[in-house]
């Protein structure tokens, strides 16, 4: 590892403990919260190009599509009032997600999940019934509601159920359902859309029910995780909990780690304002950079040539439905890469490899594309093999992504932030988030018809900065207990210089009340 980012074994401790069928099986139930979020991008999408979804919803936009169909494929999807409709549940998303950070903190994870599921399956039973535009509307915001208590708080739940050894596996978990609901979404949107008498968008919209109801009955039926509990004054029971997650007796080293950690979280009074404070600057540039950064990887332009460049090769009427799978496939594929390698390579080594990756793939569709397309958007007869050379270096991009950006984007904010602002620095993280996915989805095809091939140098360019900034300020995660990871920044090149050893102790003892009682006085 680089000196630059890299750190040492931190305080060495290591907490007895197992992989037990128990927590296996609720990381797995918990990890199904990402469907929802996964479900909603891939419908999204694809009920938006639905003929009679258009006529009866966005008939100007539909009539100003059809009387003015281009052959540049730049522009030709440039509308604004679409794109409004669905990038509008990412700002209930966002606000949805400042909300939870109060209902995770004093109600549990797993009751966020609960409200979660509940208004998702809300949104949907309103977007499956839609007779207007504003219920449209209202129900997207309904699932925007629902998507930001999930996204908030299931990543949480993750990373404090599972053994340190294996929180990298286990929390990828949630990306991994995102990238299966979005490849469902996308096969069930190509079915539907074939129903004779133009209501298949109907299914498609109400279809979301069933990830709500997943999320839903299974946020009932799991256990909250011992940090939730003993924050909120279940001491004894969730010392019980904690060793049946763990499988052994011997937790007390554990235990009291976590006690020691709650005690600090109860003496900070304001945790949205504690932030602010010196020695959690670190979390906080993480906090935001790190979603920024995802939403910058350039994942929405590669995604939008891909029908484009497979109707080419010959799969014609098909091509949506092939970009689907294919992209998709790979997308879950290479999760699952990342599922095995995270706590074996590390997180760095993923940031770094999938950077490399993106950016050489971006480099090269960037050329083919520009070749091909030119200025003009009309790539007249392209070869096959032409066509085949693009999409797959577009499939080595997705799986660059897949195993780096996609998943850590949501593991490493999760695991990095000290009981007394985790609640709150988790919706920062979310929000920002959801805040830059709003602003790509709104600005992309504008950019798209303006800066055209142009795009794909632009987020290369991001790439280049976010692998930067991984390699200089990241430190590795891979292997810190959560409640330890202050060590981390301890022991980082530039972020120790934010540290002090009256909040965090350097021989690795919990003595957080120190710097609890400092913050209180913010």
């Amino acid at each position: 590892m680089p000196a630059a980012g890299g750190i040492g074994p931190g305080n060495g401790k290591e907490y007895p403990g197992n992989l037990t069928p128990f927590v296996t099986v609720s990381c797995i139930v918990a990890a199904m919260g990402g469907l929802i979020f996964g479900y909603d991008i891939g419908i999204s999408g694809g009920v938006t190009t639905m003929t009679p979804f258009l006529q009866k919803f966005f008939r100007r936009v539909w009539e100003k599509k059809e009387a003015a169909k281009s052959t540049n494929q730049y522009c030709q999807y440039d509308s604004q009032t679409l794109t409004m409709f669905t990038s509008s549940l990412y700002l209930a998303a966002l606000l949805a997600s400042l909300a939870a950070s109060t209902v995770t903190r004093k109600l549990g994870r797993r009751l966020s999940m609960l409200f979660g599921g509940l208004l998702f399956l809300a949104g949907a039973l309103i977007n499956g019934f839609a007779k207007a535009v504003w219920m449209l509307i209202f129900g997207r915001m309904l699932l925007g509601f629902g998507v930001g208590f999930a996204n908030q708080s299931v990543p949480l739940y993750l990373s404090e159920m599972a053994p340190y050894k294996y929180r990298g596996a286990l929390n990828i978990g949630f990306q991994l359902s995102i990238t299966i609901g979005i490849l469902v979404a996308n096969v069930l949107n190509y079915s539907f859309a074939k129903i004779k008498g133009g209501w298949g968008w109907r299914l498609s919209l109400g279809g979301a029910m069933v990830p709500a109801l997943i999320i839903t009955i299974g946020s009932l039926l799991l256990p909250d995780t011992p940090n939730s509990m003993i924050e909120r004054g279940q001491t004894e029971e969730a010392r019980a909990k904690l060793k049946r997650i763990r499988g052994v007796d011997d937790v007390d080293e554990e235990f009291m780690d976590l006690v020691a950690a709650s005690d600090a979280s109860k003496l900070v009074e304001h945790p949205w304002r504690n932030l602010l404070q010196r020695k959690y600057r670190p979390h906080l540039t993480m906090a935001i950079l790190i979603p920024c950064f995802q939403q910058l990887t350039g994942i929405n332009v590669i995604m939008f040539y891909a029908p484009v460049l497979f109707s080419t090769i010959g799969f014609g009427d098909d091509a949506s439905l092939m970009s689907a799978v294919i992209t998709g496939t790979v997308n879950v594929a290479a999760t699952l890469v990342s599922i095995y390698g995270v706590d074996q390579w590390g997180r760095r080594f993923l940031f770094l490899e999938g950077g490399v990756q993106m950016l050489i793939c971006q480099a090269v569709v960037a050329t083919c594309i520009g070749a091909k397309f030119g200025t003009s958007g009309n790539p007249g007869d392209l070869p096959k093999w032409y066509a085949i050379v693009v999409v797959l270096f577009i499939c080595v991009y997705v799986a660059g992504f897949a195993w780096s950006w996609g998943p850590l984007g949501w593991l490493v904010p999760s695991e990095i932030f000290p009981l007394e602002i985790r609640s709150a620095a988790q919706s920062i993280n979310v929000s920002v988030n959801m805040i830059f996915t709003f602003l790509v989805a709104q600005v992309f095809l504008i950019m798209l018809c303006h800066m055209k091939f142009g795009l794909f140098l632009f987020f290369a360019f991001f790439v280049v900065i976010m692998s930067t900034f991984v390699y200089y300020f990241l430190p590795e995660t891979k292997g810190i207990p959560i409640e330890e990871m202050n060590q981390v920044w301890k022991s980082h090149w530039y972020w120790s210089r934010f540290m002090e050893d009256i909040d965090y102790p350097i021989n690795g003892d919990l003595e957080l009340s120190k710097g609890g009682q400092g913050a209180k006085n913010v």
